[in-house]
């Protein structure tokens, strides 16, 4: 009859081992997997279209650096209207990467930059995605980074008032910087401060 609860005792033992290597290793596997970026989980891509010739359309205000490069200067240029709103932040993007300057201006973001993706989240905030390697390329000096991280946020959010910030991702993941200067870690608010009239 001893035998019995030794028997026992020895069997939960063994199971209580086994049930805790298991979970041991689940957890240390889940603990190894990279956790998802929770405002990239709720933001919802646009795919890329091809922005119709004609059209509604808006007016939108785009950022172009000063004559004298120090700061930023706002220009109202047509965009075409989208719906919803992140299509619409997709249009501004895709006109400020793209549009002329008139002079005396100068363009605040370096030519040839591409746009991946325009996301939005379910709290606004609004994720860009561009190609890294173009824009770091262009952005070198800490004037040059500034502009061309400002000409896009204040792009994005001086046109859409239900947008209060925006992040700037490369190649399709955050990032620290584009070249040592601006913190990129989290959204940025619009910068008035580096807005001058013309």
């Amino acid at each position: 009859m001893r035998l019995r609860p030794l028997l026992i005792g020895t069997v939960i033992a063994v199971l209580a081992v086994a049930l805790g290597y298991v979970l041991f290793t689940t957890l240390a596997r889940r603990l190894a997997q990279p956790v998802p970026d929770a405002a990239a989980e709720d933001a919802r891509p646009v795919e890329p279209v091809a922005p119709p010739s004609s059209g509604p359309k808006i007016k939108a205000t785009l950022f172009f650096g000063a004559a004298d490069g120090f700061g930023l200067v706002g220009v109202e240029h047509e965009v075409p209207l989208a719906e919803p709103a992140v299509a619409q932040a997709r249009a501004i993007v895709e006109a400020q990467l793209t549009a002329e300057p008139p002079p005396p201006f100068v363009p605040a973001l370096p030519k040839d930059v591409k746009l991946r993706a325009v996301y939005m989240a379910d709290s606004g905030d609004v994720f860009i995605d561009l190609d890294g390697q173009a824009l770091r390329a262009g952005a070198q000096g800490s004037l040059e980074e500034l502009m061309a991280v400002y000409a896009l946020v204040n792009a994005v959010t001086v046109n859409l008032p239900t947008v209060g910030r925006v992040q700037l991702l490369l190649d399709g993941r955050e990032a620290d910087t584009l070249a040592g200067h601006v913190d990129l870690r989290q959204p940025l608010r619009k910068n008035e401060g580096l807005i001058r009239t013309p």
